[in-house]
């Protein structure tokens, strides 16, 4: 065994030595899936406006909670609904909260929901344009990685710096929204609209 002291800085000393801090995270992790139970609810009920949808294999199983402390070294958690994942094909809506961050929504598609769903998205984008309202602040995924969820140039850039024709040339389409987490109290506001403006994305255009 090595004989090197492992030792605490100030700081790491002061937080090991006070549960609170510790307790009061476990309470707002808490808190967050609650929120995204809540939220989750409101998606299942809103599904049945979506006549085209409501019976899409990707929207048969139940909303998923998932917790993690390991995103980037910060805790986090992911509600996906609807939640369909093969090999080939992919069609999610993943909710994230994720520690220091941020609270964003993500479309995710690939394969046969790629080809039967992004024309759609194409038309939506070119009817409004990349500086409209109902356009703005999207981003669109550019990283190789399908799982990274962070909004650094080299995953995700705004959708009007995206200079690419179809969304169907893609390998797979991941977009994306983000609110800051000091907007605590418009953030299932903000999931629950943009989780409908991703279905009428995917069905209206």
């Amino acid at each position: 065994m090595s004989a090197a002291k492992v030792t605490l800085s100030p700081k790491e000393l002061e937080l090991v030595n006070n549960a609170d801090w510790i307790l009061t995270k476990n309470g707002i992790i808490q808190k967050v899936a609650d929120l995204f139970g809540e939220v989750s609810n409101t998606y299942r009920a809103d599904l049945a406006k979506y006549t085209e949808l409501v019976h899409s294999p990707a929207f048969q199983l139940a909303p998923k909670l998932s917790k993690g402390e390991q995103y980037q070294s910060l805790p986090y958690i992911m509600l996906d609904y609807p939640r369909y994942f093969t090999e080939p094909d992919i069609f999610a809506i993943r909710s994230f909260f994720w520690w220091g961050n941020h609270c964003s929504i993500h479309l995710i598609l690939r394969g046969k929901f790629l080809l039967q769903y992004g024309p759609s998205i194409d038309h939506y984008f070119q009817l409004f344009g990349k500086y409209a309202d109902e356009t703005r602040n999207w981003h669109i995924g550019t990283g190789a990685d399908l799982w990274q969820h962070h909004f650094e140039r080299n995953n995700y850039i705004p959708i009007e710096d995206w200079n690419g024709s179809s969304v169907t040339q893609l390998p797979f389409l991941k977009l994306a929204k983000k609110i800051p987490l000091e907007e605590w109290d418009d953030i299932d506001q903000f999931l629950i609209k943009h989780f409908n403006r991703i279905l009428s994305m995917l069905t209206e255009y």
